[in-house]
């Protein structure tokens, strides 16, 4: 029984002008005249199917991956097979045993376009780039010629709206770390103000006392709240925001910041019966929150959010929440940061995903990484931090990186890649939740937005392990997340067709492990 229902008149809707307050690359790229034609014709015969030879990882794998964790290795025995990136190919990712593994989790959420895209192969052949990969300049002192205009010709093309400025950084972790520091740089200089000071002139205690990490020259009061359940990195202040698993923390000395709680929702979102358990528990966060910020008596500099808590568990929230978070940092001179490493760059159906919560106030900051191949964050003119090495590393960033995201935003629109991420997200969407009907002794909680999708294993994290295993080794690669979730992060490129075969996979897996 195929798993894609017929959905013409869905995609119709996914194509139909986007009216909110979005990024330019948004407003000035309407659906492609190609992208709508599609829908009148069924999706072409693709004959490219995973190919399994051996069990993942395969023996050449093992040999590999013993001799570099018990060489060089560093990897904390994370690797799951090795790769060969010359015989991978768009959607499928090749291993050195010889299987070909459709990937639908995209090297944790960062392959834009899949393997080898030519675009990519030509763009990096580029002079240009080449000279970037060559010398990879000290962009905050000695950036090259070319640096001002090719930031705004990439960044600057799809800028979050509202957000003029964008300081680029070297992973996820660096620009949340980086916007934090924006945020108590400002929330200092406004108390400075507030104390009719010079709001750039520092006292001698200050500059005495921040030597030895104390009072008043460290803002030890200051704190940044994040939520249950988040995910913001690994460096020392993004993971004092990060509470999706215990493992990431233990051992390491921890900023004492506070957590609000993060909707813990029904699935799905927009069904009626869930409606009231839902608005009550949002209630319940928002109110939790303002306390929290109450308690801490004008010392919580920015307040962090992912639009869905990825490693957390794939918990997704209603854009009310949002707006609700956005209109308390407002009334409580807290900066709302919104961390879309994972989910900027088009995989939620919008080239930013707070896109789709209708905000009256912009971010404050949106910080970015991994399918913009750059790392970074945007921030208000009003953030500007006007004295030099306050933010600051050797590179601030990559040029040669940038050419690959011009490269990647030129197909982005010229393939309609946006609304192709609808499209398939729709199929996977729908097919999921056509898996939680057949099987919900194994299956429950199909949940995403765009390709961001998920659904959750019944009988906890080791059922997920399983059924995680049994994908990869019937040719399908999948992400899990929280305490039993199977998470989804395919390319921009991944295809209707391709959902077919994902869910065609996921429902021999499925199968096996119901009995």
């Amino acid at each position: 029984m195929p798993l894609l229902r017929s959905a013409t008149a869905a995609m119709r809707r996914l194509l139909r002008p986007v009216k909110r307050k979005v990024s330019p690359f948004m407003t000035a790229h309407p659906a492609p005249a190609a992208v709508a034609a599609t829908l009148a014709r069924p999706e072409p015969v693709a004959l490219r199917r995973p190919t399994i030879r051996t069990t993942v990882p395969g023996p050449e794998s093992l040999r590999v991956m013993n001799e570099w964790t018990t060489g060089w290795g560093g990897t904390g025995h994370a690797t799951a097979f090795i790769v060969d990136l010359e015989r991978s190919a768009g959607c499928y990712v090749a291993d050195i045993d010889g299987n070909e593994m459709l990937d639908g989790f995209g090297q944790i959420a960062s392959l834009p376009l899949g393997y080898n895209h030519p675009r990519l192969l030509t763009a990096a052949r580029s002079n240009d780039a080449v000279l970037a990969q060559v010398h990879r300049s000290a962009l905050g002192v000695l950036p090259p010629r070319e640096h001002a205009e090719l930031v705004s010709s990439t960044l600057g093309r799809v800028a979050p709206h509202g957000l003029r400025k964008v300081q680029m950084m070297q992973c996820g972790s660096c620009a949340n770390e980086n916007a934090f520091k924006v945020a108590m740089i400002h929330h200092a200089r406004a108390k400075r103000m507030r104390d009719g000071r010079d709001p750039d002139v520092f006292s001698d205690d200050e500059y005495t006392s921040v030597m030895h990490n104390d009072l008043p020259g460290a803002a030890n009061n200051t704190a940044i709240l994040s939520f249950e359940g988040g995910f913001h990195g690994r460096t020392f202040g993004a993971l004092s925001c990060t509470r999706s698993k215990p493992i990431h923390k233990l051992d390491i000395s921890q900023l004492q910041w506070p957590a609000a709680p993060f909707p813990q929702l029904r699935y799905p979102l927009e069904d009626a019966a869930n409606a009231a358990f839902n608005d009550a528990e949002v209630d319940r966060c928002i109110a939790a929150t303002r306390d929290l910020i109450a308690q801490h008596d004008g010392n919580i500099a920015a307040m962090i959010v992912e639009p869905v808590q990825a490693e957390g568990g794939d918990r997704h929230a209603p854009a009310a929440f949002f707006r609700r978070l956005r209109e308390l940092a407002s009334e409580t001179d807290v900066l709302f940061i919104v961390d879309e490493v994972q989910t900027g760059c088009v995989a939620s159906g919008t080239f930013w995903a707070h896109e789709a919560w209708d905000l009256d106030t912009p971010p404050d900051m949106v910080t970015f990484a991994k399918k913009m191949q750059v790392a970074g964050y945007y921030y208000t003119d009003a953030l500007q931090v006007t004295q030099p090495f306050r933010i600051f590393n050797t590179w601030m960033g990559d040029s040669a990186k940038l050419h690959q995201l011009a490269a990647v935003l030129d197909v982005i629109e010229e393939d309609g890649l946006i609304y192709n991420t609808r499209r398939a997200g729709a199929a996977l969407l729908d097919g999921l939740a056509t898996l939680v009907d057949r099987y919900p002794t194994v299956l429950a909680n199909a949940r995403g937005v765009g390709t961001l999708c998920a659904v959750d294993a019944v009988d906890g994290m080791v059922a997920s392990t399983q059924l995680h295993s049994r994908l990869r080794n019937n040719g399908v690669l999948v992400g899990t997340c929280g305490k039993h979730t199977i998470r989804l992060r395919p390319p921009l490129i991944f295809s209707p067709y391709d959902a077919e075969v994902l869910l065609d996979t996921f429902e021999k897996s499925v199968a096996e492990m119901a009995g």
